[in-house]
């Protein structure tokens, strides 16, 4: 049976959360991943339970369910060094303040927390999101930096979410890290010291998005095979890489859609992720969770984009008799 194709609604909070339930339906989603953003969800509303309701009967009135709620933005802030503008630009107001950067990082975990009581009050199992690093700042080791400043920054980052954490497993949520530059895991052995560096913890794993591992060069179906118990959820996003020997992977402080850049992103299946691998191999690891569309394409409109995007998604998600795929894996040890 395929799998639950969502909508991630990050890119969208300037419309309604009405418009883009709308919208999703009429293009022939099965639900939205919610981003606590904009007018979309508020996190600090969690136990308002007319707020629930209300937010519960838009989904009920356009034939969608929700299983993942996002929050990326306010997790960047969790462990970031510094804060600063930027974060001023994506976080609440109150989770911002004066700005105090300790003070940002304190009301930010809290809000973390919160967001595990709002998926559980809403039916969701998962939040998907950023953790923020002390340490990314550190990616190009020069000026030289000492192992135990990196190894500082893993225990920050463990002293930081193991406490949100608790309030996730209290709630019966999991929380899925999507690995990316800037995180304190953006690639495969990032990844291994992150999930160490927690204990391993049942409640923290990976918000599968290819698209920023491929520029990078790393394989997203080995990813898939070597961290298979950790996916907890899937993004089904694009990205298009062309290296030249002028267009580089840092990509030079290009804006997005810039054809100077040696990748960006682009609308689902048209791009260099090789999918329909990907999701043979999210279906050999057991994985059964949403599928979820980030649609990004600087170089299209979206309400194009997002409509093409679910016809090719259901393409590739084509059922598999459990008798087939007993005999392709019958020799196997």
């Amino acid at each position: 049976m395929p799998q639950p194709h969502t909508l991630f609604t990050g890119q969208w909070v300037d419309l309604t959360l009405e418009e883009v339930a709308r919208l999703a339906s009429g293009w022939g989603y099965d639900g939205l991943e919610i981003a606590i953003s904009g007018e979309h969800l508020g996190a600090s509303r969690w136990d308002d339970e007319e707020y629930i309701a209300e937010r519960k009967e838009i989904l009920d009135r356009y034939g969608l369910k929700v299983w993942t709620i996002s929050h990326h933005l306010v997790g960047q802030a969790v462990c970031d060094d510094p804060i600063d503008f930027r974060h001023q630009g994506i976080v609440p107001s109150r989770v911002w303040g004066d700005g105090d950067p300790e003070g940002v990082r304190q009301r930010a975990a809290e809000d973390m927390k919160d967001a595990a009581r709002l998926a559980r009050a809403l039916g969701a199992n998962t939040v998907t999101g950023f953790t923020g690093s002390s340490i990314w700042k550190y990616v190009a080791m020069f000026p030289p930096v000492g192992a135990d400043v990196i190894e500082k920054g893993y225990e920050d980052f463990a002293e930081r979410w193991n406490p949100i954490l608790d309030v996730f497993e209290e709630c019966g949520v999991r929380f899925a890290l999507e690995v990316h530059p800037s995180e304190i895991a953006y690639d495969y052995w990032t990844t291994e010291r992150t999930l160490e560096a927690i204990g391993h913890r049942e409640s923290f794993g990976l918000n599968w998005d290819p698209s920023h591992m491929m520029w990078q060069q790393i394989d997203p179906v080995s990813f898939i095979t070597d961290f298979g118990d950790r996916i907890y959820h899937a993004h089904c996003k694009d990205v298009r890489v062309r290296i030249t020997g002028r267009n580089t992977r840092l990509s030079s402080h290009l804006p997005w859609g810039d054809p100077r850049r040696g990748w960006d992103f682009v609308s689902f299946g048209r791009g260099d992720v090789p999918f329909d691998a990907c999701l043979r191999a999210l279906r050999s690891v057991g994985y059964d969770g949403p599928l979820s569309v980030e649609w990004e394409d600087a170089g299209m409109d979206r309400l194009h984009g997002a409509a093409e995007a679910i016809e090719h998604l259901k393409s590739l998600d084509y059922p598999v008799s459990d008798a087939a795929f007993d005999a392709a894996f019958s020799n196997q040890e």
